[in-house]
């Protein structure tokens, strides 16, 4: 298997890891949650970096399905489906992410600029604090909280598609397997 590849499990453990520890921490450890949350804005940053820069194989567009080519789908293993649940798992995780920068801009935001977009952005604490108590925020924590479990969904899903259906592929991306290596030999 192509070096490519070992290096997507890697950035795909790391993001996975990142987000689970960030959906973990979310209501008790609030700071960290924060902090965890542009860890994984940084890891999504370099994942489109490296697909516009990097090889064929790391481009976007393979993670989203032909909506035409799922409408013929007539098997589980058909490749559109993972496909579909890839998009769900983006999208989720785009949104999550989104919102929780919205309602927690980075420090290095307001120390570059102090442009107010959003109630989001107050200028001090205090006005901060005010806004989360305030309607601004509910609805994008209603987002934020909505999408993050809609992620673990689709996760879920995600795994036990490909432990059924792509087995081998799996067992790589959860490094359990190198799949250079046959099954038989690996017993031996």
């Amino acid at each position: 298997m192509s070096s490519v590849f070992h290096k997507i499990r890697l950035y795909h453990a790391v993001l996975a890891l990142l987000v689970t520890a960030a959906y973990l921490t979310g209501d008790e450890l609030e700071d960290l949650h924060i902090w965890l949350g542009y860890a994984v804005a940084a890891v999504i940053l370099f994942r489109l970096l490296w697909a516009a820069a990097g090889p064929r194989q790391l481009g976007i567009s393979r993670l989203f399905p032909d909506l035409m080519e799922l409408a013929k789908v007539r098997r589980l293993n058909h490749p559109m489906i993972s496909r579909t649940l890839l998009a769900c798992i983006v999208i989720n995780l785009l949104l999550a992410t989104g919102t929780g920068l919205l309602m927690e801009p980075p420090p290095i935001g307001q120390l570059v600029a102090e442009v107010s977009i959003a109630p989001a952005f107050a200028d001090d604490d205090r006005d901060r604090e005010r806004d989360r108590d305030g309607k601004e925020n509910e609805a994008l924590e209603e987002v934020h909280e909505t999408t993050a479990n809609l992620l673990v969904l689709f996760v879920v899903l995600h795994v036990t598609y490909l432990l059924a259906f792509k087995r081998p592929m799996a067992l790589f991306m959860l490094f359990l397997r190198d799949p250079a290596v046959p099954v038989a030999q690996k017993k031996a």
